[in-house]
């Protein structure tokens, strides 16, 4: 999830946890710890590929954060003396804020190590978008009234409740709106015939009314959107070619089985000039995807390995409105087109 709402998250916890007994400390301290383990992405990794499949690692590791918590007890009982007696308070304050931040980044898509090292495995039930106000906005107005001055304890403490209640709550339902969806999706692939050998089903941006599906297949792979309101038969299916025999000359390189591993299989390849680009389907948009990696090079004397250079590209955002349409409208096309993504 974004920094805010990490932020948020984690100091609506520390508040929840600590508040009666150390005030607005708490929250402070929640905040910036649930901005901690995503400072990872300052570390000098080696590579792109490292870079992008190693983030969200150790430190987001439940078992780091259980281990290194009573370190940063101690280091926070001697900056706060007077609240050393809360020791074991403190120590569920700086666990919970650190782990909350893995947990809610396991909601989405990217993957998250939680069980390093016992496992790299990166999960990702990907029931949220990366960024949603309905999860964000409850835990800021909760925060935000802790922080505020003359306001009774007792109303911070109800307020805070109430935010994290209600973010719950949310990510509840987008857990019941993804099975909806699952469901739905798979009986429009019966009923098409399509067999798929990856799957994922993650909401749009900024919804969980509206969601997006990526099947690969062999030499395909489909771009479904759908919404939690259409019939089977309503469910949009879009194909677009892939070409993974592109990869054979190359396929034992390190790079390229790090990120079939890290996407789960859900990558497209294709020639683009003389480059071999494996793009991340899971997140982005046809012809608009976040992680692309020239992974091979076609040359005179044959395929050689690439540069593994990532690169981005940015969809349209001035079609975003086309998004809550499609909620309501399955007649509405959500499929790239030529003035909608010039890069198709």
């Amino acid at each position: 999830m974004d920094s805010l709402t990490q932020a948020a998250l984690g100091g609506a916890v520390g508040y929840a946890v600590l508040g009666n007994k150390v005030g607005r400390k708490a929250a402070l301290w929640g905040a910036i710890l649930g901005t901690v383990p995503d400072l990872d992405v300052f570390l000098p990794y080696e590579g792109a590929v490292e870079a992008f499949t190693y983030h969200r690692g150790f430190s987001h590791s439940l078992l780091v954060h259980l281990l290194i918590s009573p370190l940063i007890v101690w280091l926070l009982t001697h900056i706060h003396k007077d609240t050393s007696r809360f020791k074991h308070r403190w120590f569920w304050l700086v666990f919970l804020c650190l782990s909350t931040h893995a947990v809610l980044d396991s909601f989405t898509v990217y993957g998250t190590q939680l069980l390093w090292p016992i496992t790299e495995y990166p999960f990702a039930i990907s029931n949220i978008f990366i960024i949603d106000p309905f999860v964000t906005v409850p835990l800021l107005v909760g925060l935000i009234m802790v922080l505020l001055p003359k306001i009774q304890n007792i109303t911070k403490a109800r307020a805070n409740a109430f935010g994290l209640l209600v973010s719950c709550i949310y990510l509840g339902w987008s857990l019941i709106g993804k099975l909806i969806i699952d469901n739905n999706v798979e009986s429009a692939l019966a009923k098409q015939g399509i067999q798929s050998q990856h799957y994922m089903s993650t909401p749009a941006p900024l919804t969980t009314l509206l969601w997006r599906i990526v099947v690969v297949a062999e030499d395909k792979y489909y771009e479904i959107y759908t919404s939690v309101f259409d019939a089977v038969e309503d469910v949009s299916i879009d194909a677009y070619p892939t070409a993974p025999k592109l990869l054979i000359p190359v396929q034992s390189e390190w790079g390229i089985k790090r990120l079939q591993w890290f996407t789960k299989g859900l990558y497209s390849v294709r020639l683009q000039n003389d480059d071999i680009i494996l793009s991340d389907l899971r997140m982005g948009v046809e012809c608009a995807y976040a992680f692309n990696f020239k992974v091979a090079e076609q040359t005179d004397s044959g395929v050689e390995v690439g540069s593994f250079e990532k690169f981005s590209e940015r969809p349209d955002l001035s079609d975003m409105q086309s998004i809550w349409q499609r909620i309501w409208d399955p007649s509405i096309s959500l499929a790239p087109t030529a003035d909608r993504q010039p890069s198709c």
